[in-house]
């Protein structure tokens, strides 16, 4: 399919699978998947319990949005002198470089944890490594009542000028920048990457498979004023003006730094020292995120950074989200601006007050999670047969999707604690609630409040897909084959 399906018309999402009318055997990774881009011997699904019924995986190339505009297969057709095995930073940004051709295609095989925060000479910088004389307790000492003052101690203005440093020196080491036409992909079930964020930026043609990418820590995070809330700047994964990015078998956490061990903070809550797992934005477009495990982490994947950036959102940000597991994750997953994005047979799971959460909030009676789906402005989601199991006082289903300024939203066939729910009728309701909110303001209504709520999008997935049908096969899939580690990929014969 060339993917010129109109846009023009209402479509209701009933429509889809039906004209669509592909075969479940076709795409399914029981068997092999992405032989050709990775290597000559096939990676497989591994254990007994990933065969047949998962989903999402082609034979040679990535599933979703990211198999159109040509496609998505990474250092496909890479020679030998452009295949890598990393097991360190200085190894990584080498086999990056290409031998100075980064935009050739190269396959990068990780061996091991590749630390961001590593020096040339091998050891780790930490925040006095970045930012000589900053100190936390310090800094936190320096809000008053009104928020952050250079005049509260002799120290604060060193202080603050010291995080803006640290921050800086921080980002020019941890961020490592990923060229076109890459493959990264982990070998055994310890793979990875820590304190480094995967830098996509004018990047085309990237895929990212088996390996666990943990978030980096900021040490510099920065709170603003009494009730505003900690601003972290460092993402996982980052997608800049980027397209065809095919992120499959991938775990995303927090990792061992869970923030609600962080110092707490001037609002006496744990500071929040991560950002995003995976934010796409700036016009990044024909992005698939595949059977990865996202955990243990607050704001987990952003689509687009504001209301006010549609000059260069708009007509971008399709994106798929596909066969994923969301555990312990309080809201983004994923955040909707501006988007055709396709969230299908995705599992989201969590508990009231769960001690392994890294976060709280006020969704329930008791605490528990913001949202799962988040519908912002001018988003069409199509939300298709996802399970969401949500227990605990206060728990209900208004947690699966919360609405903000979004006109359009469409489900097919979800579940709530494994019973059918009407998604559809609690993001209407949603949108009536921040109407009301808008009117009782006094000031004129903005443009999203008074065009109405629609449950049907304008779009049609325009690849092939088959999903999953029952709520026990969505939770197995996530269950059994998804995340870091549920693929057997056999080392290179080269390098």
């Amino acid at each position: 399919m060339d993917g010129t399906f109109p846009t023009t018309r209402k479509v209701h999402p009933m429509l889809i699978r039906r004209r669509l009318g592909t075969t479940l055997g076709a795409l399914t990774l029981a068997a092999t998947v992405a032989a050709g881009p990775l290597t000559a011997a096939p990676i497989a699904v591994a254990g007994p319990d990933a065969a047949p019924g998962s989903t999402f995986g082609t034979t040679d190339e990535a599933p979703g949005w990211a198999s159109q505009n040509g496609g998505t297969v990474g250092g496909a057709g890479a020679d030998a002198e452009s295949t890598y095995t990393v097991s360190d930073r200085q190894e990584l940004l080498a086999a990056l470089d290409n031998r100075g051709d980064r935009d050739a295609p190269k396959i990068v095989y990780v061996s091991g944890t590749v630390h961001g925060n590593e020096a040339d000479d091998g050891t780790l910088l930490g925040e006095q490594d970045f930012a000589p004389g900053y100190d936390f307790t310090k800094f936190l000492s320096c809000f008053g009542p009104a928020g952050w003052s250079d005049g509260l101690h002799d120290y604060c203005g060193d202080q603050r000028r010291l995080r803006v440093t640290g921050s800086r020196a921080m980002k020019a080491q941890t961020e490592l920048k990923i060229p076109s036409n890459t493959t990264i992909v982990g070998l055994g079930d310890d793979a990875g990457f820590d304190q480094a964020t995967l830098m996509l930026h004018l990047a085309h043609n990237v895929v990212i498979r088996n390996v666990t990418v943990e978030a980096p820590v900021d040490f510099f995070t920065w709170w603003d004023q009494p009730g505003s809330t900690w601003d972290a700047r460092f993402d996982a994964v980052s997608a800049v003006t980027s397209t065809n990015i095919w992120v499959d078998h991938v775990t995303l956490t927090d990792g061992k730094h869970l923030d609600r061990d962080a110092p707490l903070g001037p609002d006496g809550e744990p500071a929040n020292r991560h950002d995003g797992l995976f934010d796409i934005e700036d016009g990044s477009d024909f992005i698939t995120v595949s059977n990865s495990l996202i955990t243990h982490h607050d704001k987990a994947m952003m689509l687009a950074s504001g209301d006010e950036h549609g000059d260069k959102e708009r007509g971008h940000l399709n994106v798929s989200y596909m066969g994923n597991f969301f555990d312990g994750v309080g809201q983004r997953s994923p955040r909707v601006r501006f988007g055709q994005v396709h969230v299908v047979n995705n599992y989201f799971l969590g508990r009231v007050n769960d001690p392994e959460s890294p976060m709280t909030s006020a969704a329930a009676v008791d605490g528990g999670y913001d949202y799962f789906i988040g519908l912002g402005y001018e988003s069409q989601v199509f939300s298709e047969r996802n399970s969401f199991d949500y227990t605990g006082p206060g728990a209900d289903a208004t947690v699966a999707v919360d609405v903000w300024n979004a006109t359009r939203f469409a489900d097919e066939g979800s579940w709530f604690n494994q019973r059918p729910v009407d998604l559809e009728s609690i993001a209407a309701t949603q949108y009536d609630e921040r109407v009301a909110e808008e009117a009782a303001s006094g000031e004129p209504l903005p443009d999203w409040a008074t065009a109405g709520f629609t449950a049907t999008v304008d779009w049609e997935p325009p690849y092939a897909y088959e999903p999953l049908t029952t709520a026990s096969a969505v939770e197995r899939h996530a269950r059994t084959a998804t995340g870091a580690g549920t693929l057997s990929v056999p080392a290179p014969s080269t390098r």
